[in-house]
């Protein structure tokens, strides 16, 4: 594999559709954009690491469009996204050169995650259709107890190819919520932790991303028009079909990428 350090347009371009497809599906993508790298051969480079980070900036802006109007006429829905917030945020800072240093370019841990991640929401999705009473849930009735739960969860997305969305829509799911409540409170929960997470990494790595404002920009493009595209297959997908899909997509892709790259 030839490996080049700057990073081109095209990459760029094709990183933010890689972010903005799989920011919002349980697939990882983090992951997705570790892989993708490779495949490109872009070098694992500190700005590299940032830009996969910040341009998921592109994805919260996608949602914000979308939700915007509704996320106005429900702030009940923020107290509850907070609580969830709360963990992961706490986690992510005291976790982060940790994260930046060892676990973000670890393309291993990355397949693993996917492998594992991918088994978790087969079996979810199996218990699930098991039970008699079907989850059926809405937002409203997530109580404070389980955001702060679901909140302590995602954390666990601080591991490449665990899948920030996955996490939450697990969790979300064996709380008793219907799959479109899952998906939304993920989405929702998404803002702040992407945002912020983000908005963190840009403070800290100013110096290495100022000369790169152009890609940046090309990115943040990208990743946003195709998460708007995401986000409505998402909310269209699950109307008829379980996540047990993703979990074989995630295992198949995983064991490619294993065989072929790492």
């Amino acid at each position: 594999m030839c490996y080049h350090y700057k990073m081109s347009f095209l990459d760029a371009i094709i990183l933010g559709i890689v972010e903005g497809i799989t920011e919002f599906l349980p697939i990882s993508s983090t992951a997705h954009l570790m892989m993708t790298s490779r495949i490109l051969g872009i070098s694992q480079t500190e700005f590299l690491k940032s830009f996969e980070i910040i341009i998921q900036f592109g994805a919260v802006a996608a949602l914000v469009f979308v939700f915007g109007k509704r996320l106005v006429q429900n702030p009940w829905l923020w107290k509850k996204v907070a609580l969830a917030f709360i963990p992961t945020s706490i986690i992510g800072f005291l976790l982060y050169n940790i994260i930046k240093s060892h676990l973000i370019g670890n393309l291993g841990v990355a397949v693993l995650g996917l492998i594992i991640g991918g088994i978790i929401l087969i079996i979810v999705e199996h218990y699930i259709s098991k039970k008699t009473d079907h989850p059926h849930s809405g937002l409203e009735e997530i109580t404070n107890k389980q955001a702060v739960i679901i909140g302590f969860v995602q954390a666990l997305a601080v591991i490449p190819g665990v899948s920030r969305s996955a996490a939450t829509i697990t969790s979300t799911l064996l709380f008793g919520s219907s799959r479109k409540a899952a998906a939304e409170f993920s989405f929702f929960l998404a803002i702040p932790t992407v945002a912020i997470a983000a908005c963190y990494d840009l403070f800290k790595n100013i110096h290495v991303v100022n000369d790169h404002v152009p890609v940046l920009i090309i990115g943040f493009l990208a990743s946003f028009i195709s998460a708007l595209i995401s986000i409505k297959f998402l909310l269209s997908f699950i109307q008829t079909r379980s996540f047990t899909s993703f979990g074989i997509y995630r295992i198949i892709v995983a064991l490619l990428f294993f065989a072929f790259f790492v």
